[in-house]
């Protein structure tokens, strides 16, 4: 498996910034059908992250946003193997990494992204090993 990551993500990515209101956040995830968001700062690099589950009723609408993201946001490069991607939302459990290009935000890889490596490909499974003949050898 050699994809690289710029295979398999999402180019068009949306972003938002860490002062704008949680409702709009909200609005942009529903209008665009997305589950999440990259808060970037003003040079375009990523500082946090907003999914859906983040957004809960409760909050107050017009909060920024930055009261509310993930700031820890694991990040690959467009130019590392898909097994870098995998192997990193595998470790810490999530399902969607930002990718970036010189520290900017180039696209988002989701855990979906991923299975159209093993989608196209059917999996057979191995043979299983032929138990050894009982039989006495013959004599010649």
């Amino acid at each position: 498996m050699n994809a690289k990551v710029h295979d398999l993500m999402t180019a068009a990515v949306v972003t938002t910034e860490p002062h704008v209101s949680i409702d709009r956040v909200r609005r942009i995830l529903q209008r665009n059908k997305i589950g999440a968001i990259p808060v970037v700062d003003s040079e375009g690099q990523p500082i946090g992250i907003v999914s859906t589950t983040d957004l809960v009723p409760s909050l107050q609408a017009e909060s920024p946003v930055r009261t509310i993201m993930t700031e820890k946001v694991y990040v690959v490069s467009q130019y590392d193997d898909a097994s870098v991607a995998a192997r990193i939302m595998r470790n810490h459990s999530i399902h969607r990494l930002v990718v970036t290009h010189e520290q900017r935000v180039a696209g988002m890889i989701s855990a979906f992204d991923l299975l159209k490596l093993v989608e196209g490909h059917r999996w057979v499974p191995k043979n299983r090993p032929s138990k050894p003949s009982r039989k006495k050898p013959k004599r010649v």
